[in-house]
């Protein structure tokens, strides 16, 4: 499945009382990302809402001034629902820096609000870490029915 990217610039304004990126903006920045890709897949961002950030785990700090990526593909389709996994790594620190990752499922809907079919389907598992991935987001499925 493609994989959507979002960069940005970690900023004073963008900072804790530590003095690294607040977690509440890394979240704003996460569900942006994660909702770009479920949004281009159906390709009406009307039609997409959030319902369930799941498994986002902040790993290490991402100090004022570095530049992350925000690498986003689909995990999980459900008849209305599309499951998103998001990795966050540092452009300005070591390649394998990962600060943040997770899910998040958004469910697609109609004008009225209700839930209706997307008609999505997942291409084939590409590797071992894709597959990986997609079994995680089946678990997290699971676990929410």
């Amino acid at each position: 499945m493609k994989e959507y990217s979002v960069y940005r610039l970690v900023k004073g304004e963008d900072l804790n009382h530590h003095g690294t990126l607040f977690a509440g903006r890394t979240a704003e920045w996460f569900v942006e990302s994660s909702f770009v890709a479920a949004s281009c897949l159906v390709g009406k961002p009307d039609n997409i809402v959030c319902i369930n950030i799941h498994g986002m785990q902040f790993k290490s700090p991402v100090k004022k001034g570095e530049v992350v990526h925000f690498r986003s593909k689909v995990a999980h389709l459900g008849y209305t629902s599309i499951t998103i996994y998001t990795k966050v790594s540092s452009e300005t620190e070591n390649i394998n820096f990962l600060p943040v990752e997770g899910f998040i499922t958004f469910v697609h809907i109609n004008e009225k609000g209700e839930k209706v079919p997307h008609n999505l389907i997942l291409d084939a598992i590409k590797d071992e870490d894709e597959k990986k991935i997609r079994d995680n987001a089946i678990k997290l499925f699971n676990k929410n029915k």
